[in-house]
């Protein structure tokens, strides 16, 4: 049975795995930085491989925590409905998971546009 705390937790989920999804694009677009300014600058080819090594491994990061989130998601909507059949429609808690299902949303709608 789905309870607030559960409710409260896969939030946090959500919003945690947001805020992680926008750390690896940013990191992306700096190690991206990075490897155009070594070529620009003739770095050495070892140097070069091992950035753009890691530009890689940054830019495969981002679907793995997308699915993630889209997972989080789907828990969190699972509860949230368990919640609502249980005649719990109101409070903080509700509220927020509905606010923070509504941004994960608008979010991936953003990036699949």
């Amino acid at each position: 049975m789905a309870t607030l705390r559960n409710l409260k937790i896969k939030t946090s989920t959500c919003k945690r795995l947001v805020k992680e999804l926008h750390s690896y694009e940013k990191e992306v677009e700096s190690e991206a930085a990075k490897t155009a300014d070594m070529k620009e600058k003739g770095a050495d080819p070892y140097d070069l491989k091992q950035q753009e090594n890691v530009l890689a491994e940054s830019r495969m990061m981002i679907p793995d925590c997308r699915k993630r989130l889209e997972s989080a998601l789907a828990d969190l909507k699972g509860t949230l409905a368990e919640l609502e059949e249980a005649d719990e429609k109101e409070g903080s808690e509700i509220d927020e998971a509905r606010s923070t299902i509504a941004d994960v949303e608008k979010l991936f709608q953003s990036e699949d546009a």
